[in-house]
């Protein structure tokens, strides 16, 4: 058993420095902003008063912004061949708003906030990924992307264990946090973000000798979906049907929070959430190179679908629990998953677009998915909304079996 472990975890050490260096930085960027997401439904909808709808609008904009970025981003880090400059702005950005919100007063101030630090995460999204994608071998890709993963979702665990220490120690209350407690959490969240920036700034580096090639093959690159094959549409097309079943994890939340889950416990539950992330990804990514992406992607989203629609007909504080653990093997078997087919079907000079359009694909429709959400929610209960989700989620995965596969290098 021992030495079964050792082999597989040897895997990780031949991945390229900066793999260990980005995902090191998206550990930090997580760690802070998860400080802050598992309590934001809760002080929108306490503190600030607002309804699952405004929740929804708020997160929904949020990832839009950062999915319709990342393709311009991710454009022109192929268009200039350099991957690493908007990934530092991005950051710098992020770490500048994110303070702001210990003076937010209203849910449309958290929404400005919110906008603007997705901006951030659009500028910097696309050209990460084709930077980490950049010296990976094509057998390694589901690991390195899995490794990055994990190491964000590690963050997600450390940014509630935060939030709850210092709900429990420091707050006024720990059942309901005041406003002032939010505005000391939400800057403390800020720190973590700005060292990320510092190991971007001063330790990550861009392979010169690929940026000279990407410049000679940047004539060719256009801003255009004509440049990729009918096969990796269709793909797009798909993640955009699944996206629709995908609302925000702040329904979640909600959802947990109604069965009884205290508002100072859902960090920890948000921790609970992450911890199986990191494990799931570690071994989500590996598999994928070795049983193949489509596999695992449907095996994943059907998994989500049934989460979804045990959410539907929860009724206690431990139910909700299980299903938040179960959730979160879904990410672990998709999200690097996911990428690492991106990767596979485009070559390496158009990558940045490639990852821009797979955001694209997401973000023009998960602002729709969470006002539907929020307006199933609102009109007929949440019974119906998590059991929509579901069986649209179903319908997508019966589409990606339509998808080939096969490695374009």
């Amino acid at each position: 058993m021992r030495q079964a472990f050792s082999k597989y975890f040897s895997r990780y050490k031949k991945l390229p420095r900066n793999v260990f260096l980005l995902s090191f930085v998206s550990l930090l960027n997580d760690t802070s902003s998860e400080i802050i997401y598992p309590l934001m439904p809760a002080f929108l909808a306490l503190t600030l008063g607002a309804s699952p709808f405004a929740i929804g609008a708020i997160e929904g904009a949020a990832e839009t912004t950062a999915s319709l970025l990342k393709l311009f981003s991710g454009y022109l880090s192929d268009k200039f061949a350099k991957r690493k400059l908007p990934v530092i702005f991005g950051y710098a950005l992020s770490s500048l708003v994110r303070p702001l919100l210990a003076l937010v007063t209203s849910w449309r101030q958290v929404l400005f906030v919110r906008l603007t630090d997705r901006v951030g995460k659009g500028i910097r999204g696309a050209p990460r990924d084709a930077l980490l994608a950049a010296d990976v071998d094509p057998d390694q890709r589901g690991l390195a992307f899995g490794f990055n993963r994990a190491a964000d979702h590690l963050g997600a665990v450390i940014g509630p264990l935060i939030a709850f220490l210092l709900i429990s120690f420091f707050a006024s209350n720990a059942e309901i946090p005041s406003a002032e407690d939010y505005k000391y959490l939400f800057l403390i969240a800020s720190v973590p973000v700005i060292i990320g920036l510092l190991v971007i700034v001063f330790f990550v580096k861009e392979d010169g000798r690929r940026e000279i090639e990407s410049i000679r093959e940047s004539t060719r690159i256009k801003f255009s979906l004509a440049d990729f094959d009918s096969n990796f549409k269709r793909f797009l097309v798909v993640i955009s049907v699944f996206t629709l079943s995908n609302s925000t994890d702040a329904f979640l939340l909600l959802r947990a929070q109604e069965t009884g889950i205290a508002p100072a416990m859902l960090p920890l539950l948000w921790m609970a959430l992450h911890i199986t992330k990191v494990a799931s990804s570690l071994i989500g990514g590996d598999l994928s190179d070795r049983i193949g992406r489509k596999t695992l992607i449907v095996a994943g989203w059907i998994l989500y679908a049934l989460v979804y629609l045990a959410f539907a007909f929860v009724q206690s504080a431990f139910q909700s629990w299980l299903l938040f653990i179960i959730y979160g093997i879904y990410f672990g078997l998709t999200e690097g998953t996911e990428k690492a087919l991106v990767a596979d079907l485009v070559p390496d000079e158009k990558r940045g677009t490639a990852f821009g359009l797979y955001s694209l694909a997401f973000g023009i429709t998960v602002l729709p998915a969470s006002l539907i959400f929020g307006g199933l929610w609102t009109t007929f209960g949440a019974s119906v909304a998590f059991t929509a989700s579901a069986i649209l989620s179903i319908i997508a995965a019966l589409f990606l079996l339509t998808i080939d596969t096969r490695r374009k290098i």
